[in-house]
């Protein structure tokens, strides 16, 4: 038990530390101008509220695009919406027009603080003349479950955005744009978090076409002369300022957990294979070093970055909840080891948690519920199988979102 208490602490007091509110602050301490304030993203909300802290009565007004629930009051003058996500509706639409029309009628000498975070790209979205909202739900939803990851998916969203690929910055030109970002996408480039609305494309004009083939998406056939455009290469309105990414989150965990006692070891802040897969590997770690320990223990082993899931079953879950469900099956009886998989978003998947808690005990629990973590998993059913056995991660919206974190906890060598 005290390893799941260890857990919780770590999650709780990490998603304390990593909240953008002062990462907002900072980044405007300099700024001295008026300026229109602009959040879209999962973490829009607490950006926007730090940033109309900041400017004081040199705030103008705004526009916030938020999730669903992730609103929490009135800020300021900000005119508030909430949208739906992973994929756009028409709240989305609705929201990003009345920005556009805001944002599209200001004048030279005027200047915006664009607060950007990830699920940006479904929030902000405004479909080019001769696409629907249906055509980029439907694109959106096949490249989500394909397998595909957050860069690919992008950029295929970007040709048939009119707002994505800097193309939000050309509509706004020549006012001025500086935009604080909350990084979600590994590597931290600017031009696919929230599909880079206003910063310069640098994938390529046969890029989409590659992508949907590789993936074999069935794109419509109107479709396609959008996907062959060439987006903006310069965009020159704009100045961009990354202020929280995975390294950080990684260097928060490890910090909390040294605090604990622990002996942090970061193995890698970029993975980004499928999360069945990284879950058997890290099962497999946590097994070996909990009988013969390669670290000083007790020790934290941790894996930062952004898996995928192909979709092929009819379950429920996300990739830190496959990642969690995938390790229990190589920890069964271990006494000395937890392992936890987050979101730091709060929202793994089209669900409710963030993540997935397991230990030693969790794989008899999964047997004696009548079932196996591989046929839960072969469904993309971890959601259902960790919640009725006790080892679903619930954490609520979490006002930020810088990737995904695993981490093993062992307390010792095994007996």
């Amino acid at each position: 038990m005290k390893l799941r208490k260890d857990a919780a602490y770590v999650i709780e007091n990490t998603l304390k530390e990593i909240n953008p509110h002062k990462a907002v602050q900072d980044a405007l301490k300099d700024y001295t101008e008026k300026a229109y304030i602009f959040a879209i993203g999962k973490a829009a909300w607490t950006m926007g509220k730090a940033a109309w802290e900041a400017l004081g009565e040199r705030a103008l007004g705004g526009v916030v695009i938020t999730k669903y629930d992730h609103s929490m009051g009135e800020i300021g003058n900000l005119h508030i919406f909430e949208a739906g996500h992973p994929l756009p509706d028409e709240n989305s639409v609705a929201a990003s027009e009345y920005a556009l029309n805001l944002f599209g009628s200001l004048n030279e000498g005027d200047n915006i603080i664009f607060l950007i975070s990830g699920g940006g790209s479904a929030l902000f979205e405004s479909p080019e003349d001769g696409v629907s909202l249906k055509d980029v739900e439907g694109l959106s939803k096949e490249l989500i479950l394909s397998g595909a990851d957050i860069k690919q998916i992008n950029t295929v969203r970007k040709r048939i955005s009119r707002v994505k690929g800097g193309k939000f910055a050309k509509i706004c030109d020549p006012v001025k744009i500086y935009s604080i970002i909350l990084s979600d996408v590994l590597g931290d480039d600017p031009g696919f978090i929230a599909s880079g609305p206003a910063y310069a494309d640098s994938s390529g004009v046969d890029a989409a076409i590659k992508i949907i083939e590789k993936y074999d998406i069935k794109a419509s056939g109107h479709l396609m002369p959008f996907l062959k455009k060439e987006l903006p290469a310069t965009v020159t309105n704009a100045e961009t300022r990354i202020i929280g990414s995975v390294a950080q989150l990684c260097k928060t965990v490890s910090e909390i957990l040294e605090g604990l006692g622990y002996t942090p070891y970061v193995l890698t802040e970029n993975m980004s294979c499928q999360a069945r897969e990284a879950g058997a590997l890290i099962g497999s770690i946590a097994a070996k070093n909990a009988v013969d320990p390669a670290f000083k223990t007790p020790c934290a082993i941790i894996f930062g970055g952004e898996t995928v899931v192909k979709v092929t079953g009819k379950g429920s879950g996300g990739r830190n909840q496959e990642i969690a469900l995938s390790a229990a099956s190589h920890i069964g009886g271990l006494p000395n080891v937890c392992i936890f998989s987050l979101g730091s978003d709060g929202t793994d998947g089209p669900t409710d948690a963030a993540g997935g808690v397991v230990d030693g005990t969790s794989y008899k629990k999964y047997l004696d519920f009548g079932t196996t973590p591989e046929e839960c998993l072969n469904d993309n059913d971890a959601y259902n199988l960790l919640k009725a056995c006790g080892d679903l991660l619930v954490t609520g919206p979490t006002g930020t979102n810088v990737n995904d974190v695993t981490v093993i906890l062992i307390s010792g060598e095994a007996k």
